[in-house]
């Protein structure tokens, strides 16, 4: 998956408010990734790697997060979920891997030092291109004609959709109340990469720590479920 931070910190929030008996295994060869994609839940016999999947898979298992929310809440989950991957999706590819100096330092070294030479060499370039391709494919064509028009298209969409989200959680602890839930784990999986990694290029960051209920939703999502402290930079475990 060309954005595997995001989904994989979604999936261990997920399992975290669920209560699901997830184990955490870090690989360093995609070739030994049972489908040769991450990340890949296994449970027994039983190999996963799509994270609608996983969830669902979950989901049968007893393991719901969603079990005290009425109808229209389970609605308005889906509803901002497809807002988190049209509005906010593109502008967290862009950040990771195609603004240069944030690809350059932080992206491609790390995701390099993650994976077996000689893949350490092709994967995250062929990422990368994946990525760009993927937000010109969705983003890309009249009335955006050029890369700089659709990168500042999508930093704008980008940008409404985390006011939409503060405006939606306002002082609650999490966005359906006390208890998190679904919706609770996308956001708090899309939101992570930007607040906790340290880029050269910050936009989308500065952006994000002007909104300081959604910073404080990511805060106690990490002290609460993932024990980091507040000033600790490292990524979720």
């Amino acid at each position: 998956q060309v954005f595997s931070p995001a989904l994989q910190s979604l999936l261990q929030a997920y399992a975290k408010f669920s209560g699901a008996p997830l184990t955490v295994n870090t690989i360093n060869n995609l070739w030994r990734a049972p489908k040769g994609d991450l990340p890949v839940l296994v449970s027994q016999d039983i190999v996963i790697s799509q994270p609608a999947k996983i969830l669902n898979f979950l989901r049968r298992q007893k393991y719901n997060a969603d079990y005290d929310l009425s109808a229209k809440q389970g609605a308005d989950t889906l509803a901002y979920i497809a807002l988190l991957e049209e509005k906010l999706l593109p502008a967290l590819l862009h950040t990771f891997w195609i603004e240069a100096e944030n690809y350059c330092s932080v992206t491609k070294p790390w995701f390099a030092s993650r994976i077996a030479f000689p893949l350490s060499l092709y994967l995250p370039g062929k990422m990368s291109r994946e990525a760009l391709n993927r937000i010109l494919l969705t983003k890309g064509g009249p009335p955006l004609y050029t890369l700089t028009e659709v990168e500042a298209q999508i930093y704008r969409d980008a940008k409404e959709c985390l006011n939409l989200l503060s405006k939606r959680l306002g002082t609650s602890q999490f966005f359906f109340g006390d208890t998190p839930t679904t919706l609770d784990a996308f956001v708090f999986g899309f939101l992570a990469p930007i607040y906790k990694v340290c880029f050269p290029r910050v936009q989308l960051q500065e952006h994000l720590k002007q909104l300081p209920n959604l910073c404080r939703f990511c805060d106690d999502i990490l002290t609460c479920y993932f024990r980091l402290t507040v000033s600790d930079g490292r990524q979720p475990s």
